[in-house]
């Protein structure tokens, strides 16, 4: 997996102490390493934004769980940490851009890897769609001047869902010039946006807990939930948390562009996600106990805009919403330059159509601008969903998550098994001398039950539940959408590594003796 570049429309950037770390992997140093560890930190955590997703679902979880979807959280935060360790210890040996394909293709094989990375980017492509679309749940709340069609602000309402494709578009268009400018400027607005996010997130926090209007025994009810039984509020509501905490794998992503990546990666991913578990829960408990009122309908619709406005008053309440729409800005961004880094990883391989246009980075500023185009314009194409049925809100978010938990699987699922075969270890040092991030003899243990634990919630975010897809009936294609969309995925895959392979045959076929085929 070598790939070598024409100096004279690719010339090597500045000088970097770090140029090994990608040298004895085969590939040369074009992304500019400009990222500290603040930066890596915020890659991980712009992309889980918390105050992003627990505002986008907070509604949903409450309307299937009632308070009692509150315990889902530490459930999912728990089994993601396990995830996360796994990871840490891959960001350690492997510090390459594209991390889930890249780990995924050199634990197994490239074919296998090669999956994993389609499955990633089309499911980071949706959440960059599903991102965007968060909007609508708070700009409206802000002021009603940013309702551009219709007058229901409500995401599940056909004025709404329409809205927010409207103002998702245009948040797409900005992050697209972003990612195109320069990383430094990538990078500014990303650590800015994500000290926004935290301090807002910690004043939410304190204001709500300040703000209590009953304790917390109430998280043990299901008052008001769809799902009849504890076991029931508990699956569907865990789809609030699952869909949060996603994308703490973009440290790795980001390796290339990292200084001391090995050191700096395996931490940032597991601070990053335990900053936004440990922010998201206590969030989430804070807006059910400050909530005016559990039972008037307002929660499983409005979400935690209404519990801000209703008990902070309309003009604090919105100085905070209007942080959370930078937090929503921000993460989109993020998902959007994941995205991008591993479209340019797989093209850098040879992997994908147009690879030569895909790979290319700027030299001046250290970008690869053709897979921001093809992100942005592919998000932007799947919020067109959004204006023909309100279903298709929640039908994108739910169907990213199960993407980039199937992706995740294909990386753990490699991982044990090379464990279990003795294959594996985190022999060497990093930067500084240190040895690298190692789950020692803990490994088994925890890789396996990252494995169960990623299968167990991909098949429970899959499962085509009437009552969550289809509610109002009559769309069988929106309670079978994930499924859906997945077996297309594949198809799609399945089809382009059928063309490649006929093509690299006919291509071996027609060479001259001894010379070597052309790549596909």
């Amino acid at each position: 997996m070598t790939t070598t570049a024409p100096s004279d429309v690719r010339p090597d950037p500045p000088h970097s102490p770090d140029d090994h770390s990608l040298a004895e992997f085969g590939y040369r140093q074009e992304l500019h390493r400009s990222l500290g560890r603040y930066a890596s930190f915020a890659a991980g955590f712009s992309f889980i934004s918390v105050l992003t997703t627990v505002f986008q679902f907070f509604a949903f979880g409450y309307a299937f769980g009632g308070p009692a979807f509150f315990w889902a959280w530490p459930v999912v935060l728990v089994g993601q940490l396990l995830v996360a360790a796994c990871f840490a210890e891959l960001a350690a040996r492997y510090p390459i851009s594209g991390a889930i394909y890249q780990w995924s293709s050199r634990l197994s094989n490239l074919t296998f890897g090669w999956f994993a990375g389609w499955i990633m980017v089309i499911g980071q492509i949706v959440v960059v769609a599903a991102a965007a679309l968060a909007l609508q749940m708070v700009l409206p709340a802000i002021w009603s001047g940013f309702q551009l069609i219709g007058t229901d602000p409500a995401p599940t309402s056909a004025d709404g869902a329409a809205n927010a494709a409207v103002l998702g578009v245009i948040l797409l268009v900005l992050t697209t010039l972003v990612n195109i400018l320069d990383n430094r400027v990538m990078s500014l607005i990303n650590r800015v946006g994500v000290t926004a996010e935290i301090i807002g997130a910690i004043l939410i926090v304190v204001l709500l807990l300040t703000h209590s209007e009953r304790t917390p025994s109430i998280t043990f009810h299901t008052t008001g939930a769809a799902q009849s039984g504890l076991f029931g509020a508990l699956a569907v509501g865990s789809f609030t948390a699952a869909y949060v905490m996603i994308g703490f794998d973009s440290a790795g992503e980001m390796s290339e562009e990292t200084r001391d990546p090995r050191r700096t990666a395996p931490r940032t991913i597991l601070t990053a996600l335990g900053a936004a578990g440990l922010l998201g829960g206590l969030i989430v408990l804070g807006g059910l106990l400050a909530a005016p009122s559990l039972t008037d309908g307002h929660l499983s619709v409005d979400g935690l805009s209404y519990v801000l406005t209703s008990s902070l008053g309309d003009g604090f309440g919105k100085v905070l919403l209007a942080d959370v729409v930078v937090a929503i800005a921000v993460a989109t961004l993020a998902i959007q330059t994941a995205a991008c880094r591993m479209l340019f990883s797989m093209a850098r391989d040879g992997q994908l159509p147009f690879a030569a246009r895909l790979s290319r980075v700027n030299p001046r500023t250290g970008m690869p601008s053709a897979p921001a185009l093809v992100v942005g314009v592919l998000a932007a194409a799947l919020l067109l969903l959004n204006f023909s049925s309100p279903e298709a809100f929640l039908a994108i978010g739910t169907t990213c998550i199960v993407m980039l938990y199937l992706a995740y699987a294909m990386v753990t699922g490699p991982l044990l098994l090379r464990r279990l075969r003795g294959e594996f270890t985190t022999d060497g040092t990093d930067e500084t001398g240190a040895k690298l991030f190692s789950l020692g003899r803990w490994g088994i243990p925890v890789n396996a039950l990252a494995l169960v634990y990623g299968l167990l919630m991909t098949i429970n975010l899959a499962w085509p539940r009437a009552a969550v897809y289809d509610p109002a009936g009559g769309h069988w294609y929106f309670q079978w959408f994930t499924a859906i969309f997945l077996l297309v995925t594949l198809v799609l895959g399945f089809l382009y590594q059928g063309v490649r392979a006929r093509r690299g045959a006919s291509v071996a076929e027609g060479a001259p003796s001894g010379a070597p085929a052309e790549s596909a």
